[in-house]
């Protein structure tokens, strides 16, 4: 099996809403965001790859266009802004268009990960 990743990054605010009110969660803030997606093929396409990383630049639009810079409560349209639920929303917007997507793993902090993997 052929694994491939890419990184894309953006800052957004968010806020937990459903937390209770001493959660720091619950408060407004925001996170420098890391996004990792993974591709897998058994096989190598013609010309030797899973997938041509430029292929890729879409995602890096739509990040960019809907999520950076903004408030993630507003974007998702749910308070539930969670790394997870961002991990499942980029892979669900990845294997549409790329079916080798293989997990999506999104990052709030340098030590904390979220992963959404079928």
């Amino acid at each position: 099996m052929f694994r491939i990743t890419k990184e894309f990054h953006f800052s957004a605010s968010h806020q937990l809403t459903h937390l209770p009110d001493d959660h720091q969660c619950a408060r407004l803030h925001g996170h420098n965001y890391i996004v990792v997606v993974e591709l897998a093929g058994e096989a190598l396409n013609s010309d030797g790859f899973v997938r041509d990383y430029h292929e890729l630049k879409v995602l890096k639009t739509y990040i960019d266009d809907e999520f950076d810079h903004r408030h993630l409560n507003d974007v998702m349209g749910t308070s539930m802004s969670t790394a997870e639920n961002l991990a499942r929303h980029f892979y669900d917007w990845c294997k549409q268009r790329f079916p080798e997507t293989s997990a999506v793993k999104v990052s709030e902090t340098p030590k904390t990960w979220a992963e959404y993997r079928p």
